[in-house]
């Protein structure tokens, strides 16, 4: 059982009364001892990510602990550091490519038009935000919204693994064909991309169109409706203890 400064001072002071009343104002203590409780008094060295009661690194530690980040140009450009939402025990996790100007304002991923139809997509296929999350490769939106360059992918996509690895969901939906070049170290096109199982981080990734390219080009939401389905499918496979790779992803339409 772990015991607290606080606790660990008032122990030491109650040896020392207990000494005084046994031996009066001269007994005499070892070195030996002296070192312990000099150690026992000192703080104690917390770690790079503090700890919850259980011992267990949390979501909102990380998030306390990266939210200043200025390892690239984009943390002197940014108005909010987004670093993602939704539940830290999620099953299910979104992946998008960067935050946008909407995102940029208020702090969150997915708030905006994209955002609004990516609640409509989880929806559809019987998620609610509040039951995945979301995050971005960066956590910081590029300027005029343009693609993230290496550097920034490099300083970033880290924190992206340390959530991964927090949340632990059981599979990962990437939104958008530079999110799935970008995590699958790939120039495959979106089409290649999409209905088949990838792997990040060892977890079952599947790639998609992200929903602002749904919103330009609506024809494509025949398409995402495939994956979503097939998203669907493999995730309640996976928590149904069977084998993802036995789903098979059914379109009309790739």
């Amino acid at each position: 059982m772990s015991i607290s400064q606080k606790n660990i001072n008032g122990l030491f002071v109650r040896y020392l009364e207990q000494q005084k009343d046994m031996f009066g104002d001269g007994f005499i203590m070892s070195t030996k001892q002296l070192n312990a409780i000099e150690q026992a008094m000192q703080p104690q060295n917390s770690s790079p990510f503090s700890e919850s009661n259980s011992g267990k690194i949390t979501l909102v530690d990380f998030y306390h602990q990266i939210k200043e980040c200025q390892k690239c140009s984009l943390g002197k450009t940014r108005k909010n550091f987004v670093f993602g939402s939704g539940n830290p025990n999620a099953d299910a996790m979104f992946i998008g490519e960067a935050p946008g100007a909407d995102e940029d304002s208020v702090g969150k991923p997915f708030v905006g038009k994209a955002g609004q139809l990516l609640t409509k997509m989880l929806a559809a296929i019987n998620f609610n935000r509040e039951d995945v999350f979301i995050a971005n490769i960066l956590k910081c939106r590029p300027p005029n919204n343009r693609d993230p360059l290496p550097e920034e992918v490099n300083e970033c996509e880290p924190y992206l693994h340390r959530q991964i690895e927090l949340i632990q969901p059981k599979v990962m939906m990437v939104l958008g064909r530079i999110s799935g070049q970008t995590l699958l170290r790939t120039s495959d096109s979106l089409r290649d991309l999409r209905g088949k199982l990838n792997y990040y981080c060892d977890i079952p990734m599947i790639v998609t169109f992200h929903p602002a390219a749904l919103l330009r080009n609506p024809n494509w939401k025949y398409n995402a409706w495939d994956d979503l389905k097939y998203f669907r499918k493999v995730y309640d496979v996976i928590l149904a203890g069977d084998d993802p790779k036995d789903v098979i992803f059914e379109s009309n339409y790739k």
